[in-house]
């Protein structure tokens, strides 16, 4: 198991630099990670950074808290994409789930899904599982594969507890085999990293990505 063509290094802080970034890419491809996770800011950076290397650019929409309009969310992907990004980690709306509204929640994931993909862009739905319950999760599985988003990812790793294997088992039984998953929030060591791909994730979300794969 290649960990590292899987692994989205990822650097989002709110205090984050342009160094830091810079130093994210070249670690990219120095292990050949599958993609960089950045904030929308650096995604021209990491564009010249990355300087036609094969590594992805992925960046967050509605990051970390969800509750944007959807009419934002939608500018900030076009925004995103213009700026050369490949692939949107796009936040939920968490406040809709839990006052239940279905028809909003499944209309932002759709609007996010379709601006992505009307570009031929990749989308990952953050669920931001730790604040959900086990039937708003299967629920938000069944809209995801309704609307073939590309993955669905665990959480943001600013909000309610990391990934688990537990979790990953749970994503993996409820969504269609079409729904690929990206488990991101305290992934830090190769062993807990090989337990979460065994469970059923297709990609891995790290900011310890060098420690992971050097382990």
């Amino acid at each position: 198991m290649n960990l590292a063509t899987i692994i989205d290094h990822t650097t989002l802080k709110a205090n984050c630099t342009v160094a830091q970034v810079q130093t994210i890419c070249e670690e990219a491809i120095n292990y050949k990670f599958k993609a960089v996770c950045i904030p929308p800011y650096y995604v021209k950076d990491a564009v010249k950074a990355l300087n036609d290397s094969p590594i992805k650019i992925a960046t967050v929409i509605g990051f970390p808290l969800g509750y944007s309009a959807t009419a934002a969310k939608v500018e900030e992907i076009k925004r995103a994409i213009n700026d050369g990004a490949h692939e949107l980690d796009v936040v939920i709306n968490i406040c809709a789930v839990k006052s239940q509204d279905w028809a909003y929640v499944k209309n932002d994931i759709d609007s996010m899904t379709r601006s992505a993909h009307l570009k031929g862009k990749i989308v990952k739905v953050i669920l931001e599982t730790g604040l959900l319950t086990k039937e708003e999760i299967k629920k938000l599985c069944v809209i995801c594969s309704e609307l073939e988003a590309d993955y669905v990812k665990t959480s943001t790793g600013f909000n309610g507890e990391g990934v688990s294997v537990e979790m990953i088992r749970f994503l993996k039984q409820s969504l269609s085999p079409s729904v690929k998953i990206k488990a991101s929030g305290g992934i830090r060591d190769q062993s807990t990293a090989r337990q979460l791909v065994e469970a059923g994730a297709n990609r891995l979300g790290c900011s310890a990505s060098v420690a992971i794969v050097a382990d």
